[in-house]
């Protein structure tokens, strides 16, 4: 009985911490997806220098450890110039996050874009659409319908991967219960602490399931 009154003390301090993961997954695959669509359409765009930045791009937050990249943006940049410090950890962990999304949504959507008939492509400009017109109005409707499994995925991965941020101090789900396991002596919040990942990923499989099964082209 005791443990069980430990377990429901701990609660609330949990609960705040899922709301700081829940705000930064979701303002952190937004952005990531916004920025997404200009470095998927740069990396296949036909101009050398558009092309080798965006591949760049892509290749170093994909190649690098997310760990790596928080850590430098939280504690490298002062170091280069104070200018660039960012004492917000929120906002230090949202750039990072947001950054690192964007490279892996990018390719999603450049997958999405190249499985696209290149009929439709001919067809288009056989109407006197210009290549932009033709993105913009009939391969990118067409390529959203096929980025919600794979975006649902990257989801669920920056939602777990938000426990990094408990190396700059945010008080994110896992900050938490390293502050309780440390106060209270016990490991015993690792279990509600676990339990609510659970509940959260549960939630957001769910909804990210129905969207597919409405909206996916894929049955």
């Amino acid at each position: 009985m005791d443990k069980l009154q430990k377990i429901i003390a701990w609660i609330p301090a949990l609960l705040s911490g899922a709301w700081v993961t829940i705000t930064l997954t979701l303002l952190s695959v937004c952005a990531g997806l916004i920025l997404s669509l200009f470095f998927a359409l740069g990396k296949m765009s036909k101009n050398k220098i558009v092309n080798k930045f965006c591949s760049g791009y892509i290749f170093f937050f994909r190649g690098t450890p997310l760990l790596m990249q928080l850590y430098f943006i939280y504690y490298g940049l002062p170091v280069l110039t104070p200018a660039l410090t960012i004492s917000n950890r929120f906002i230090a962990a949202f750039i990072a996050f947001a950054l690192n999304s964007a490279a892996y949504c990018a390719e999603i959507i450049r997958a999405a874009v190249l499985s696209i008939d290149k009929g439709q492509f001919k067809a288009s400009r056989a109407l006197g659409l210009t290549y932009a017109q033709t993105m913009r109005l009939v391969i990118i409707p067409q390529s959203i319908l096929r980025l919600i499994p794979p975006v649902g995925n990257e989801f669920i991965m920056i939602l777990k991967d938000a426990s990094l941020v408990s190396i700059i101090a945010l008080t994110d789900i896992s900050k938490a219960t390293q502050a309780i396991a440390l106060s209270s002596g016990s490991v015993l919040v690792y279990i509600p602490a676990m339990i609510l990942y659970l509940i959260i990923t549960a939630i957001f499989s769910f909804v990210f399931h129905k969207l597919e099964k409405k909206y996916s082209i894929y049955e």
